[in-house]
């Protein structure tokens, strides 16, 4: 009897134990669902991917990189396996897309669009968090003629979530060129290019029923090299405006401090034109190219980081626009890589972030701006050796670090922690590095007479950067 006992009071513990652990877990499993559907609804800034990069790291070590880097969300130009897969449990939201050439398929079958998203979306939820799908890049200004394809295909591959059940997880919608909204200054005056009426009604009214963002492309760089002189340069790079160099709109007499916010509002103004007052803008594509030629002299790392720099705090301050203070669109910039396989101009290889092999291009300075870029890409930058330099001038430039540039160079004398590996190269990253750091890492810091290069990756970690493996993927923008 006493046994029985003793069996009822272990049961009745084990069994109230696990009502009490099931429902901590189910407290935490909602708490932790209404915390992301929080940050969901807060304005980001991701990046976009394109793939014409020589040695383009493999999908494994561009997903690490991405995590050092603390980028978020990041937007594809087709919906390449490796980085899905690569992407699994990482939290980082991926927008793919469906490739300008495969329009034409989905959109004239039904099952050809419910097989894209059982084979690109089905098959990697929820591991591979896919926020959104853009169906094709600028199709109605690049290639009119698909038009009439554009929306059947969108709607089919929404009916195909809806089957699978992730229409309210996963967005479709489509990017535009900015080019699609005429008069877009003042923002009061502008309006949708009438020749794409009979696309744009059913597309917003679409977006509108589905709770989707118009995905607009929006390059104020473009905008001021085609009014130079008419819309000044410090207005395109978000700089401090006085109030008498602010753009008025004389309808309204909103003042507007830069042409990105110009350039929404001129949306949201061209969609009330049509009746549609719930689409939030996604800005899918913005940016500044750091390199242009001859007949591009405003494509310099300068402007480059000023624009992407002043981008980003704009939009995690919560800004908002004049017309809309209340919404903040997200953006993605253009982009991750200079894709130094595009054909000319040279701007077009120029508007990465980084090199393919992930140093920085330039500094963005975004302190104060959330974890976006580890903060600040000037907080966590190393100098090392640069690849090809032969031994004599890097042990020449590791005398000089070590003797009258006064570099901490106690941790590679023999015996010392980082003697090992004793050669000539990895003692000269060491010195660069402690005298790049010993300056403050001010500008002409790391140079060595050009044997030095500054990377995001710690010096110690190089071992693993040097192991990294090249894919060589194809990228779909402006096919």
């Amino acid at each position: 009897m006493a046994v029985s006992k003793l069996t009822h009071s272990i049961f009745t513990f084990v069994f109230f134990y696990s009502v009490l652990l099931s429902t901590v877990k189910s407290s935490t499993l909602v708490q932790e669902i209404k915390q992301q559907n929080q940050q969901d609804r807060e304005p980001f800034v991701g990046i976009n991917i394109g793939t014409d990069v020589s040695n383009l790291l493999s999908p494994t070590d561009l997903v690490s990189f991405l995590q050092v880097q603390k980028i978020t969300h990041v937007r594809l130009y087709d919906a390449n396996q490796g980085i899905l897969k690569a992407l699994a449990k990482t939290k980082i939201r991926v927008m793919i897309s469906v490739p300008n050439n495969q329009l034409l398929a989905i959109g004239s079958s039904n099952t050809t669009a419910a097989s894209w998203i059982g084979r690109n979306v089905v098959a990697y939820y929820p591991q591979t968090l896919i926020t959104a799908v853009a169906v094709g890049d600028e199709l109605l200004t690049t290639v009119p003629s698909s038009a009439p394809l554009l929306l059947p295909a969108i709607e089919s591959l929404y009916s195909a979530l809806v089957a699978a059940n992730l229409h309210t997880q996963v967005k479709i919608s489509t990017p535009h060129a900015a080019s699609i909204v005429l008069d877009t200054f003042p923002p009061s005056q502008a309006f949708f290019n009438l020749s794409l009426s009979s696309t744009m009604v059913p597309l917003l009214q679409f977006l509108s029923r589905t709770g989707s963002p118009l995905m607009l492309n929006l390059y104020p760089y473009y905008v001021f090299m085609e009014n130079k002189g008419v819309v000044p340069l410090d207005n395109s790079l978000f700089k401090p405006l006085t109030p008498s160099k602010e753009m008025v709109d004389p309808n309204t007499l909103l003042h507007y401090t830069n042409v990105l916010d110009a350039m929404i509002d001129a949306a949201y103004v061209s969609m009330k034109n049509l009746n549609v007052t719930d689409v939030v803008v996604l800005v899918t594509e913005t940016g500044w190219p750091s390199k242009g030629d001859s007949k591009e002299p405003y494509a310099t790392i300068d402007n480059a980081d000023t624009y992407n720099s002043n981008l980003i705090k704009h939009v995690l301050d919560h800004s908002g626009t004049p017309l809309h203070p209340e919404i903040t669109s997200s953006v993605y910039i253009y982009e991750l890589f200079n894709e130094d396989l595009r054909s000319p101009p040279v701007s077009e290889a120029n508007w990465g972030l980084f090199y393919g092999n992930s140093t920085p291009v330039y500094l963005l300075h975004v302190s104060g701006s959330g974890t976006f870029l580890a903060n600040d890409t000037t907080n966590q930058t190393y100098c090392i050796v640069m690849d090809g330099i032969d031994s004599k001038t890097l042990q020449a430039a590791l005398d000089w670090a070590c003797g009258p540039g006064r570099a901490n160079c106690s941790d590679i004398q023999p015996g010392e922690d980082c003697y090992q590996p004793n050669n000539v190269k990895n003692h000269a990253s060491y010195a660069f590095d402690s005298y790049y750091q010993k300056e403050g890492k001010v500008s002409g810091s790391c140079d060595f007479k050009g044997a030095a290069m500054i990377t995001t990756t710690d010096p110690s970690k190089k071992d693993r950067l040097d192991n990294w493996k090249p894919l060589n993927l194809d990228s779909s923008r402006r096919d």
